[in-house]
């Protein structure tokens, strides 16, 4: 099994995070579509392919010989660099749409930043504009 676009890594990094807590709650499946709907790394994706592609990362996720670190390589491999801080800053905004960071959401946060070898002033800075993003007031 192959991730075959940037885009799909994206949308399986997102549903993993947000599934981190066995929860999908309504705000983080809102954010995951607004993101698909709204930003340019998505521009040519077929959004009519998000749910599709968010029940093949449920299949991944499910097989006994892909599992999360599998599929966490599979992601890793289907981005650049760049592409990489993206996701990280993408999977922060849907661990907190519900202004929440539970332990198992910071754990797979942690695991992620680990395993795409993202820089700690990166890290530091995407965190942060995250958290300014979601304020309450």
């Amino acid at each position: 099994m192959t991730i075959s676009s940037p885009q799909e890594a994206l949308i399986h990094l997102m549903v993993i995070v947000s599934a981190s807590d066995r929860d999908m709650g309504d705000a983080e499946l809102a954010r995951i579509g607004a993101v698909v709907r709204t930003l340019p790394v998505f521009s040519e994706f077929e959004q009519a392919r998000t749910l599709e592609v968010a029940q093949g990362c449920q299949k991944l996720l499910s097989d006994d010989e892909v599992g999360l670190e599998g599929i966490l390589t599979l992601i890793h491999d289907a981005l650049t660099p760049e592409l990489r801080e993206t996701a990280y800053a993408l999977a922060v905004d849907v661990a907190i749409a519900d202004r929440s960071l539970n332990p198992e959401e910071h754990r797979m946060l942690d695991i992620v930043k680990q395993k795409f070898g993202l820089e700690r002033p990166v890290v530091n800075a995407i965190e942060r504009a995250a958290s300014i993003r979601h304020r309450k007031g």
